[in-house]
């Protein structure tokens, strides 16, 4: 199975809804563990890969890479 590659900068949608009612996700910081800041409150939370990759259901947007 192919692992998917995540960039900083990529917006994802996550499988469960944060409390302030949003599902989309930036990520911030990539590696063993990840950094992602909710879209719609702004909060900042660091999960584990695994746990991270278990609970995301799509990328919305990939990060424009400027050339």
């Amino acid at each position: 199975m192919e692992r998917v590659h995540y960039d900083i900068g990529d917006t994802v949608k996550m499988k469960k809804v944060h409390p302030c009612g949003t599902d989309l996700w930036e990520i911030t910081r990539t590696g063993i563990d990840f950094g992602i800041k909710c879209k719609g409150c702004g909060r900042f939370v660091m999960i584990p890969r695994p746990k991270f990759e278990k609970a995301v259901k799509a990328i919305i947007a990939k990060k424009q890479v400027e050339e």
